[in-house]
């Protein structure tokens, strides 16, 4: 696909309505735009645009469209997948601006939002008026419902309350040619044909600008309770999982923490805590609306727990020890990169099978000689897999390790799972597609892109080529 080089007539139209410190041509100031948290990239953009309007969006977008200069939307930078990176150059086009809660409705249990609001932001927002909107990413106090929105992102209240897809009523969004749609209506149903909100839910800003968001609230529930339990081996602390929901009970949290994991986490961040109480350990959140809805769910989890070999459970009693548990879990992501060149895989599989994909993990990590750390969402069987090069040679690193990774989303696909369950495909994942996709599918894909991008300038070489 070629693309325009962007010139100075261009540059000329774009102040004709952008402000001008809405316009970022300096290598400096343009060099954050061109990473995010994936591994160490970097794609230096021509040019950075900060609009501050949807009707500025959509000239842009109409401009870049007739021209065939590539676009890339970009909200906190905070992806794992290289989702926001301009590797075609062209044009970042931030949201950092588009940062307003427009309306919290405690009527309708709904709000809407521009997509540069950042996620604990307004959890915290929408908790003053006694209601709880649950998906909550590790990164939750830095990066944006669109970006949230983008990537369908998840976080460790996915096993109760579901992902951010099952929280989007509605979008507005400026299509790659320039035009403003709503893809919805800010209704709980809605059978009024395609389902264009969800299309554009997880497309990584593939397929259209998100400028306002309408997102489905829920009461907060004010109680709960944190447990967390230590095990000898990560098989126990995962076979534990199903055990916890086939008694019943549904955590509004339940995750996995390998020891190594939790190490780095508390040296980093000087946290008292022993880790020598285990070799992997289960985060257990159960919540209420009453204190005493939550005695009977700790009591059976206890029995489960001691049924599957657990070795000691701590009880956080007060808020601060809640708070130290938390930041242990979600600190593990930030200090593993801190640690060595490395890559995350976002691995899913049925919570059931969960077992099996630890048990293959290890054995590909003795076969291939990579070291790795583990944690995730064990609730929904998702676990994010980090692996270390440390002392692996380059050829390792670049040839062997990739082998070892298709085995691994092939494991994955093979235990009724899939090859990421939050952080989206991007361009690193791109190369791995085809191990849970037919030809066939590609096809139809392709053709939803050309239908809404038929110059292929929004986001390109995303989740695949052009």
């Amino acid at each position: 696909m070629e693309y325009k080089t962007i010139e100075d007539a261009d540059l000329a139209y774009f102040k004709t309505f952008l402000f001008e410190n809405n316009i970022v041509t300096e290598a400096s100031l343009k060099a954050p735009y061109g990473k995010d948290h994936t591994e160490d990239f970097f794609f230096e953009p021509t040019l950075v645009l900060i609009p501050q309007t949807t009707e500025e969006i959509s000239k842009i977008m109409a401009y870049c469209h007739e021209h065939h200069i590539p676009v890339v939307p970009r909200g906190a930078g905070t992806g794992l997948s290289g989702g926001c990176l301009p590797i075609k150059k062209g044009i970042v086009l931030s949201l950092e601006k588009f940062n307003k809660i427009l309306n919290i409705d405690t009527v309708n249990f709904q709000a809407i939002v521009e997509p540069g609001v950042i996620n604990e932001h307004f959890q915290n927002e929408v908790q003053l008026s006694n209601l709880f909107y649950p998906p909550d990413p590790a990164s939750k106090g830095s990066c944006t419902l669109g970006g949230n929105v983008a990537h369908s992102s998840g976080g460790p209240r996915c096993v109760k309350y579901g992902t951010t897809r099952d929280y989007v009523l509605n979008l507005e969004v400026v299509l790659p040619t320039g035009e403003i749609i709503q893809t919805g209506a800010n209704v709980l149903k809605n059978s009024t044909g395609y389902n264009l909100t969800q299309l554009m839910v997880g497309s990584e800003g593939t397929l259209g600008i998100i400028t306002k968001i309408t997102l489905k609230l829920l009461p907060f529930p004010p109680y709960n309770t944190l447990l967390l339990a230590a095990f000898d081996s990560a098989l126990d602390a995962c076979q534990c999982v199903p055990a916890i929901l086939n008694a019943g009970i549904i955590p509004s949290a339940l995750e996995f923490m390998d020891k190594r994991g939790v190490e780095l986490s508390i040296n980093a961040h000087q946290i008292s805590f022993d880790s020598n109480q285990g070799n992997a350990y289960l985060l257990i959140e159960v919540d209420a609306f009453s204190d005493d809805q939550l005695m009977p769910q700790c009591e059976k989890i206890y029995e489960v727990l001691e049924n599957h070999r657990v070795k000691n459970i701590l009880l956080a009693e007060d808020a601060a020890t809640k708070e130290k548990f938390w930041k242990i879990r979600r600190s593990i992501g930030e200090v593993v990169k801190k640690l060595s060149t490395y890559k995350e895989e976002d691995t899913v599989v049925t919570r059931g099978n969960l077992p099996q994909l630890y048990d293959y993990i290890s054995y590909l990590s003795k076969t291939y000689g990579f070291d790795c750390i583990c944690y995730g969402h064990a609730g929904d069987g998702n676990l994010h897999v980090n692996i270390l090069k440390l002392n692996m040679t380059e050829e390792q690193w670049e040839i062997e390790l990739p082998k070892a990774i298709r085995l691994l989303f092939e494991k994955c696909k093979e235990l009724g799972g899939t090859i990421s369950g939050e952080h989206g495909i991007g361009m690193v994942q791109k190369p791995f597609l085809d191990v849970v996709f037919q030809p066939i599918q590609f096809e139809l894909m392709r053709g939803i892109k050309r239908t809404f991008d038929p110059h292929y300038i929004l986001n390109p070489d995303k989740i695949f080529n052009a």
